[in-house]
């Protein structure tokens, strides 16, 4: 059975499963880098300062994140239209131009980063040294530490930007085990050295970048050798590396979405930042300072980002089933896929939910605690987790509905999911509750954010659906 009839054809659970297993291994793995590199950094001797820096340079990788999963996640679904269109022509000239706009804006963020380097940190929440009467350090800061994790993770942004963007294509080409198999390629390599370089080499902060973009550089050969030996469904030239914009423009409003979605989790990253560093520094508990509520809040986005990344895997698994059978008009299988697939997002969200709330101690002790009182770290840190994560179910579903417009070639609801939630909701709360509420507001934010863009996200869903079974009764070709 070829690839096409294959997704038009067989069980719909059968695809699903086997398209979003790996894609979920994939997600959950390039998670991996950040989290283990936490982790190392956390039980080291930099402690939860070590674990703020990162956090610190987290948004900066995210913006990078925001391009290279635009351009390759929208790619992967203009793809999938394609096959279900039989349209290779179109399909070439797109994943080449992809490759080219990839590499060219790596290069102008590189750049740009370098220039704005310390504005850029410090508005993420990086701190100088607080000095006592004698001149003496009393409240270590974290920019020193995110200087050099910087320095080297950004230098290393082109492959590390086009492995993004490769990634979301190869699994819309019908490989997604070949992507998990990169990606688990360049994991395993970067948890090996890890340990080897923080520890046994004592290059502390600087050992955890090395390992982390050494590990990246392995996936992206991997990608590469796919690209140029491996494609089912499209063959690359020289010639389709000259971009073609007539073509790309329709995968960059496919992949609007995703850019939409990054970028506010950057915004969040932001504001909550300085929220919390403002509240944190203002504190009157003995001991508290800034880069507590900030390190806490980074390991919370670290364990936040696996169980979006569930779900998430399960949705762009479905995507090239969805995207192919949309294109072919088999209605009746689009629906399918989304039943099964909103009954996994639901069974993610309420697991973990009961997972944060009656043991955070799991996740907070796994990150290390070093620092003068750990005591208040811990307390801090499991209140985040209860009170941030308290409707994660909200969010994974929120997520999950802004992916499916997108690869139903919705992107106008796509956006609305994506930015309701984030912008519209989540920031100005974090900006007004804590001159209410203290620190904790900035905390409450996240749920009240999720129950209001969660009543949204259903009512475009339920308008989607009775456009959908219009068209199916009319035969329509599309649905506008």
């Amino acid at each position: 059975m070829d690839q096409s009839n294959f997704l038009a054809e067989e069980k719909v659970s059968k695809l699903l499963f086997k398209f979003s297993i790996p894609c979920i291994a994939s997600l959950l793995i390039s998670a991996l880098y950040n989290i283990v590199d936490q982790i190392f950094i956390g039980n080291s001797e930099l402690g939860y300062l070590g674990n703020a820096a990162t956090g610190v340079v987290f948004p900066i990788l995210i913006i990078t994140m925001a391009f290279s999963w635009c351009f390759g996640d929208g790619s992967a679904a203009y793809l999938s239209l394609c096959q279900g269109r039989r349209d290779t022509q179109s399909a070439h000239k797109c994943m080449g131009t992809m490759i080219t706009v990839t590499f060219i804006t790596s290069i102008i963020l590189i750049i740009l980063f370098f220039i704005f380097q310390d504005p850029l940190l410090k508005i993420f929440g990086a701190t100088e040294d607080v000095l006592d009467a004698n001149g003496n350090v009393a409240i270590p800061g974290s920019i020193g530490l995110a200087k050099q994790y910087f320095k080297i993770v950004v230098g290393a942004l082109v492959p590390y930007m086009l492995t993004n963007a490769m990634m979301s294509v190869i699994r819309a080409d019908g490989s997604p085990i070949f992507a998990m198999i990169s990606t688990l390629s360049g994991a395993i390599i970067n948890i090996i050295l890890d340990p080897v370089f923080i520890f046994g080499f004592k290059w502390g902060i600087e050992g955890a970048a090395y390992a982390t973009i050494i590990g990246q550089l392995v996936s992206f050969v991997l990608c590469a050798y796919y690209f140029i030996r491996k494609t089912k469904s499209f063959k690359l030239s020289l010639k389709s590396l000259i971009p073609c914009f007539d073509v790309f423009k329709r995968a960059l409003g496919f992949g609007i979405s995703t850019f939409i979605t990054q970028l506010s989790i950057v915004a969040i990253s932001l504001v909550c930042n300085i929220m919390l560093a403002t509240y944190g520094a203002k504190s009157s508990l003995v001991g508290f300072d800034a880069n507590i509520p900030i390190s806490a809040i980074s390991i919370e986005t670290k364990v936040f980002t696996v169980i979006l990344n569930i779900v998430v895997g399960f949705i762009l698994g479905a995507q090239p089933i969805i995207g192919y059978n949309y294109g072919a008009k088999r209605y009746d299988r689009v629906k399918s896929v989304y039943k099964l697939i909103i009954f996994l997002t639901l069974c993610v969200g309420i697991v973990s939910t009961l997972i944060i709330e009656l043991f955070p101690e799991i996740f907070v002790l796994m990150f290390g605690i070093n620092g003068s009182d750990p005591e208040l770290y811990i307390n801090f840190a499991k209140m985040t987790f209860r009170i941030f994560l308290s409707l994660v179910t909200f969010t994974c579903f929120i997520k999950m509905s802004s992916i499916f417009f997108q690869a139903v070639g919705r992107p106008v609801s796509a956006a609305i999911s994506s930015l309701l939630r984030d912008i519209v909701f989540f920031i100005p709360l974090a900006l007004i509750l804590p001159r209410f509420f203290d620190l904790e507001g900035v905390l409450y934010a996240s749920p009240i954010a999720d129950f209001l863009a969660m009543t949204v996200a259903v009512a475009l869903t339920v308008n989607f659906f009775k456009h959908l079974n219009k068209m199916e009764k009319e035969g329509s070709k599309t649905i506008e």
